[in-house]
């Protein structure tokens, strides 16, 4: 189970407990890929210093994820599931929906989607419930585990059902939001990255990792980085070059810049 999120807006900190944190969602629009839901990602506090941001009023980094995600994971989130403190007996029948409606009250007809959907206030008909439907919440099939703490019992869930499949690709999305003045001018400034992968090995999440450290590596090796020991990327003499091959390679932030109405 993660932590509070913390961060600062208008001069004042915000602090958002792992249990509501899902609950505060912000909607994000990237050019040409429509909307996401943001959500605030632990401390945003630390990148103050690093980043010589001390004075900054507003200061909040974030987690995108595609709209609908963050209403259907608080469900787990709310039920207890994400918890690792402690180990679960786990019989070995138990399936995926007895595993779930042992974070219930009991249920006299034990209907599972009703008691679920009532517990939490969910529209029984909705997209969160059809989105828990597909993840097999509601299904009969065997946990396969004889033991674990709830977040490992769904992590093995999630494991088998967000495998990419033969014909599946990811997409990482990173977009920058800058907020200043020039003069008497209010202006915003959004930089948006966004690569989809080829193919369920050829994936975006392995070439936005992969290809910047090779090329860091390929520059240490030819004598183009002075410094030496563990390096945070702050340097315009080791981001320039990487992010400069990087966009040959397809890789690169798309800027747009606005004034904004008094």
């Amino acid at each position: 189970q993660g932590g509070a999120a913390c961060f600062i807006r208008d001069g004042r900190y915000r602090y958002i407990p792992y249990h509501r944190l899902f609950t505060r969602v912000q909607h994000i629009e990237v050019p040409g890929y429509g909307a996401f839901d943001g959500y605030a990602n632990r401390d945003s506090l630390k990148y103050r210093k690093v980043y010589g941001l001390e004075d900054i009023p507003t200061l909040i980094r974030g987690t995108l994820r595609r709209q609908g995600f963050c209403a259907a994971w608080n469900v787990f989130v709310q039920l207890g599931c994400t918890d690792d403190s402690y180990a679960m007996e786990v019989p070995a029948d138990m399936t995926w929906s007895s595993f779930f409606d042992a974070f219930l009250p009991p249920a006299p007809d034990g209907d599972l989607r009703a008691s679920l959907s009532g517990y939490l206030g969910l529209d029984p008909t909705g997209q969160v419930m059809d989105q828990l439907d597909w993840l097999g919440v509601f299904g009969n099939e065997p946990v396969g585990l004889t033991a674990g703490s709830p977040a490992q019992l769904l992590q093995h869930l999630l494991e088998q059902k967000w495998a990419l499949g033969a014909g599946d690709k990811d997409m990482i999305v990173m977009q920058h939001v800058f907020r200043y003045a020039r003069g008497a001018e209010r202006r915003r400034l959004s930089s948006s990255l966004v690569v989809e992968g080829r193919d369920r090995t050829d994936t975006a999440m392995a070439r936005t990792v992969g290809l910047p450290l090779a090329i860091a590596a390929r520059l240490v090796l030819n004598g183009q980085v002075a410094e030496r020991g563990v390096l945070l990327p702050l340097s315009s003499g080791l981001y320039d070059p990487i992010l400069d091959e990087l966009e040959e390679l397809g890789i690169a932030f798309r800027e747009q810049e606005e004034v904004l109405p008094d």
